[in-house]
């Protein structure tokens, strides 16, 4: 059987249904797309997606089961669990989603039991800490007293932090002893929403914050927002390419931004601000997640599989390799002289590369050190240079729930 979708899709999770006349299965537009439930006859006709959508409909729909009577599937969404009845009820033309649970924690993998009385759901509490690595201790300490946060980014003159807080995906602004603290974005209420802002960058006034956000097909844009609180504005409405990891020229007149990961036609592009032409940089298809260095000399990136880090040199206009393993989240260190980045090979390490020469050393290894965040992990580095990481400070259970099933 060949099912194909209208658009480029990707397909995961498929799960028969117990009479094997059709099978349901995730879908999402694209990498990185907020999946939806499709269901396809078994001899691939009548594909469609399962639930229409509309203020009554979950999103983010993923993970689904059958109940073993072939009546129910459960699904989840948002968060929580939710039933779908294989007949729709009295005045109904199709049946309507009926949420099953209702719990401050995150009810994912829903599992009917054999006789289908009880659903097994694992139970999450989402929380972390971030945490600073003290290089002459070899220990890590609360940074900002544990606020759960990733992406901490710095201003300049180091008085203040941009950062995202965990897991609800707001973007916040304050001093760094937490006083004068502002929130800029406002996603919806639940957890790792479309809207959930990544990677924000301090303008060098330090009047201006950058960020990029995913909407709900998974396509990723930029926006700038004021340090003052100013609704966020798009910075290049009209490009229908994926922005992603904005980046400021020392100058502050460019940003550097890149692709998806995994996108073979990801580029590095460049924004003139002045002019608002968008440039390539020469030699960077495949590549993404570019910093720009403080000097200016320097664009980092990766490849669109994380497994090498290359330097453009804007004097030689040359890439070159700087190192292999499973790469990501790249920092300059505030003079320029080293790049560090997180290595997640194995139990991960964060290492630091001296530009000069290339020599390359280890800064902590992390077998000791769960980490957390909405891609799992993440790495910022502190005014003075040492990495920033979240640990993962939640919980993690097995729950048994009674239900009754009233939908006939």
């Amino acid at each position: 059987m060949l099912v194909t979708m209208k658009d480029p899709a990707v397909v995961y999770d498929p799960v028969w249904s117990p009479d094997g006349k059709s099978l349901r299965v995730d879908v999402a537009d694209r990498l990185g797309g907020r999946p939806l439930i499709w269901e396809v006859s078994l001899d691939g006709t009548g594909l469609h997606r399962m639930l229409p959508g509309g203020t009554n409909s979950p999103d983010n729909e993923c993970c689904g089961r059958w109940t073993p009577d072939g009546k129910y599937f459960l699904s989840e969404s948002r968060g929580q669990v939710w039933a779908l009845s294989r007949k729709a009820g009295p005045f109904q033309n199709q049946p309507n989603p009926i949420q099953l649970t209702f719990s401050p924690l995150v009810m994912a993998d829903p599992t009917p039991s054999i006789d289908g009385k009880k659903l097994f759901v694992v139970g999450k509490r989402f929380n972390a800490e971030l945490m600073r690595y003290d290089m002459k201790s070899s220990q890590f300490f609360p940074f900002m007293g544990g606020i759960p946060a990733e992406f901490a980014a710095f201003s300049k003159d180091g008085q203040w932090v941009a950062y995202v807080s965990y897991p609800n995906g707001a973007l916040w602004r304050s001093k760094l002893d937490g006083s004068e603290r502002l929130q800029l974005t406002y996603p919806p209420s639940y957890l790792f929403s479309p809207s959930y802002a990544f990677l924000p960058r301090w303008s060098p006034d330090g009047k201006t914050i950058v960020f990029f956000e995913t909407d709900s097909h998974g396509a990723a844009k930029i926006y700038g927002v004021s340090a003052d609180g100013m609704p966020p504005q798009l910075l290049m409405p009209d490009d229908q390419s994926q922005q992603l990891d904005p980046n400021w020229s020392p100058d502050e007149n460019k940003i550097v931004f890149g692709g998806a990961g995994n996108d073979p036609a990801s580029t590095i592009r460049i924004l003139d601000l002045k002019t608002h032409q968008v440039d390539t940089l020469p030699g960077s298809l495949g590549l993404f997640s570019p910093r720009w260095s403080p000097d200016g000399r320097y664009i980092p990136a990766l490849s669109i599989d994380s497994t090498r880090l290359l330097l453009f040199d804007f004097q030689t206009q040359k890439w070159t390799e700087l190192a292999k393993g499973r790469v990501g989240w790249l920092e300059f260190s505030h003079d320029g002289r080293y790049l560090q980045f997180l290595d997640s090979t194995g139990s991960g390490t964060v290492w630091k590369i001296r530009l000069s020469d290339g020599k390359k050393e280890q800064v902590v290894d992390l077998k000791n050190f769960v980490t957390a965040g909405y891609y799992g992990s993440s790495l910022a580095i502190a005014p003075d240079d040492s990495p920033l990481l979240l640990r993962d400070s939640g919980t993690q259970d097995i729950y048994s729930l009674d239900w009754e099933r009233s939908l006939n």
